[in-house]
């Protein structure tokens, strides 16, 4: 069952991230009408805001985009960074969102940044806990999958509240980009959705396999089983 559940999430993940990739390609070939890149789009966005100490910086890689809260960066892809596409200004507008967010004082926003150390420390739990175990027995299996459950129950947690932050971004750019006419009605908005909400099934599919997994380990603890674990 395990390696069941290793393969189906996991193809999950992938089928996810390849979707995203292939609509961002899809609506990446043709400029908008208004010719701005996703750097301006950004930085009018920002302005129009009245957020004035965010850094617009250009990143690395494809698809790279993310805004850093801890140091008020948003850092887009070359692609996006000088991009005049659908695909560009979509994923411009979101990072902005986000930084919108932080500006606001989004609470949503705000547990995720406060649940990034203790999520770090759960992915590493689940990651060497099994190789440590099965490497020196020295872990019980009944120990090993309460810590396990707990781990994975912190990065579900995360993945959760994670959830409603992107999401809203995702709102908050396509209002933007049509409000100040960044986009116009029709294919280009259009473009923008799909693009976003592809995206937005990334962190779906992340939601999806850690509350996976939560059950895999919590489930017989609950039910009294007694399967053995790495």
């Amino acid at each position: 069952m395990i390696w069941i559940l290793f393969i189906g999430t996991m193809a999950l993940s992938l089928l996810a991230a390849w979707h995203v990739k292939s609509v961002y390609r899809r609506h990446n070939q043709i400029s908008v009408r208004s010719g701005m890149t996703g750097a301006h789009v950004a930085a009018e966005i920002l302005r129009r805001k009245q957020i004035y100490d965010v850094e617009i910086a250009m990143g690395e890689g494809v698809l790279g985009d993310h805004y850093d809260p801890m140091h008020k960066r948003l850092v887009l892809s070359p692609d996006n960074f000088h991009g005049r596409t659908p695909a560009a200004l979509g994923v411009s507008a979101h990072e902005c969102g986000h930084a919108i967010q932080h500006a606001i004082a989004y609470k949503p926003l705000h547990w995720r940044m406060a649940a990034v150390g203790i999520t770090t420390k759960a992915n590493y739990v689940v990651m060497l806990l099994p190789m440590l175990g099965l490497m020196t027995g020295l872990i019980q299996p009944f120990t090993g999958a309460i810590i396990m459950a707990v781990a994975w129950g912190v990065i579900m947690m995360f993945n959760l509240v994670t959830l409603p932050v992107e999401f809203d971004a995702s709102r908050r750019a396509k209002a933007v980009l049509a409000d100040f006419r960044y986009i116009q009605a029709g294919d280009e908005a259009n473009a923008v959705k799909k693009v976003l909400d592809a995206a937005a099934l990334t962190y779906v599919a992340a939601f999806v396999t850690s509350l996976a997994y939560l059950l895999w380990h919590l489930l017989p603890l609950l039910t009294g089983g007694n399967r053995s674990r790495d």
